[in-house]
């Protein structure tokens, strides 16, 4: 069934693309409305569009999926219900499809909760105490968001129809869809885990790697940054980018700066997806919607190259995600090596690789908007944090000796694992150059004082240096005060958002369920409720039975007792009768 699904998925990505970019050349987009069933003259109709946006969205999708289910193959080799796996994939991957063909808020929900519930099955396939809470934090996360959606759905019957794409230009003066624009920029909010709902996205690791690779790289996180990205001339027009700007630059920060005391593989990638989102978040808000799709795209591309190498490394080390007991792992895994270091030099913007063309651009545009010096350091000061901690990765897993067991050995050996690594290296490389040529056909000409211009390169520099001195810091109470000890607590637990999200929020309703259980269900309710009468009937029925028990003439004088009142009450009824005749 890989194979099967592999080849299919292929063979639609290459498809798609072309229709993409075909599209894109001749600026067509396309409306698909089909009619599901007419009753009493209401039509309930499914709408489509079809555009370069939406074509090469989903070739990328589907390209990465194939991959990424070519790799698992492998990686799950020892899955006796592969094909389950692999069709709760495809499952996942139908829901983001139909996500993202959608401009209609019914259908839009479809898809949205579809990722939403199949996340859930995901994160907790591997069953246990920590998947189960993993997937319990994502998938009520989550639903606040579901939830912003299914309230913007009524309020949209103002306007007639759900197509929230028809009404762009009749919406300036419009209070209930500026309504509506809050509930999608919350949705967006806790689906792209910004800043308060960003807990979980570290959290959902505990899904199998593969899985991993699809969510962080094109469907999941980003469902949330593309359903802002079509409602992106609402954003401007209500003026609601300032606050997204701000919440994506803080989101962006403090990943940042998590990933550098971090210690888990898989979440010291999470972390960086979590930054790379707040990225788009924020150059999204700034109304730069087309730079955003690029960055998503090529993000996509070496995001989902990084965790398939980090899946080979913990699948060679017997599910070790402890960067600790890495170190030369380029003698061991050569290929596996390259790979990782070509995709985090793409994270960090290293010139002409993927992530360059975008984030490059990102950083040259901020330089020359409007804004605050305070915005102006989030952006620099992040993307140091991204080189910083993408080369700790390097020092760790790369450099020194090798701190696994010292009898133990392994390679490259998988060729599933190898084929889908190159599949993607290739892309990570030169994706980024022809995405540029083709979406920005007239490039951007940004002029800058040459300070300004070399300050990206900069930064990546005096980041990497940063990531080294971190890298040699040994964490002890003998080294450093416990004011530095406890810095690094609040850094490395994305200031303390997973308590806060979980105990906090958690604790209330669980302690009000157990007092009202202890007072209602096992107190009051017992006495005055069912088990009370029924002990009081008891009582009474033994009581009564001891007392004729007891004493013969008891029960001989309450049946003379109860004859007498039926002779009584039969007698009155004869005279009733009398009286009547």
């Amino acid at each position: 069934m890989c194979s099967l699904s592999f080849f299919f998925l292929f063979l639609f990505s290459t498809l798609f693309f072309i229709l993409g970019i075909y599209y894109l050349m001749i600026d067509y987009s396309l409306f698909i409305e089909w009619e599901l069933f007419s009753l009493n003259s209401s039509m309930v109709v499914m709408t489509f569009i079809i555009d370069w946006m939406s074509l090469v969205f989903m070739s990328f999708v589907m390209y990465i999926s194939s991959l990424v289910i070519y790799y698992s193959n492998d990686y799950m080799h020892n899955e006796k219900n592969i094909n389950r796996f692999i069709m709760i994939v495809l499952m996942f991957i139908l829901s983001m499809a139909f996500l993202i063909i959608s401009p209609n808020l019914i259908s839009i929900l479809l898809g949205w909760d579809g990722l939403g519930l199949v996340s859930y099955c995901l994160v907790i396939y591997y069953q246990n105490v920590k998947s189960y809470n993993a997937g319990m934090l994502t998938a009520l996360s989550n639903r606040i968001g579901d939830v912003a959606i299914l309230i913007s759905i009524p309020w949209m019957l103002n306007f007639g129809s759900w197509n929230y794409i028809y009404y762009y230009y009749f919406i300036s003066d419009s209070f209930e869809m500026k309504i509506i624009t809050l509930l999608i920029i919350l949705a967006a909010m806790t689906k792209s885990a910004q800043i308060p709902f960003s807990s979980w996205l570290p959290a959902a690791m505990a899904a199998p790697t593969p899985v991993s690779a699809l969510v962080h790289s094109s469907t999941l996180v980003t469902a949330g940054v593309y359903l802002l990205i079509r409602f992106n001339p609402m954003l401007m027009v209500y003026d609601f980018g300032w606050y997204i700007l701000f919440i994506g630059c803080l989101t962006m920060f403090m990943s940042g700066l998590g990933a550098n005391f971090e210690f888990d593989l898989k979440k010291i990638i999470a972390l960086s997806t979590l930054s790379q989102l707040g990225l788009m978040m924020s150059i999204l808000s700034m109304g730069y919607s087309d730079l955003a799709f690029f960055h998503l795209l090529t993000h996509a591309l070496f995001k989902a190259l990084l965790f398939m190498c980090a899946g080979s490394m913990i699948h060679n080390l017997r599910d070790s995600q402890d960067i600790r007991f890495m170190g030369s792992i380029i003698h061991f895994m050569p290929l596996t090596s390259i790979c990782f270091n070509v995709s985090s030099l793409c994270l960090c913007g290293m010139p002409f690789l993927a992530g360059f063309y975008s984030k490059d651009l990102i950083l040259e545009i901020v330089c020359l908007s409007w804004v605050n010096f305070f915005i102006f350091f989030l952006y620099f000061f992040s993307t140091g944090l991204t080189a910083s901690y993408s080369f700790r990765l390097f020092y760790y897993s790369m450099s020194g000796d090798n701190n696994y067991y010292s009898s133990y050995s392994f390679n490259d050996s998988s060729y599933f694992i190898s084929f889908g690594m190159i599949g993607l290296l290739i892309v990570a490389v030169f994706g980024g150059s022809l995405l540029s040529w083709l979406i920005f056909p007239v490039p951007y000409l940004v002029v800058l004082p040459w300070y300004l211009k070399f300050l990206t390169l900069l930064t990546i520099i005096l980041g990497s240096y940063f990531g080294y001195v971190i890298s040699d810091f040994i964490y002890s109470y003998e080294l450093f005060s416990l004011n530095f000890l406890s810095f690094v607590m609040f850094t490395g637990s994305m200031w303390f958002m997973p308590f806060l999200s979980t105990n906090y929020v958690s604790y209330l309703p669980l302690s009000f369920g157990y007092y009202s259980l202890k007072s209602f269900d096992s107190g009051w309710g017992e006495l005055l409720g069912g088990q009370g009468l029924y002990s009081f009937f008891v009582y009474l029925i033994n009581y009564i039975q001891s007392l004729y028990d007891s004493n013969f003439k008891v029960y001989l004088l309450t049946f003379v007792f109860w004859m007498f009142i039926l002779f009584v009450l039969f007698f009155l009824y004869l005279n009733s009768l009398l009286c009547s005749v």
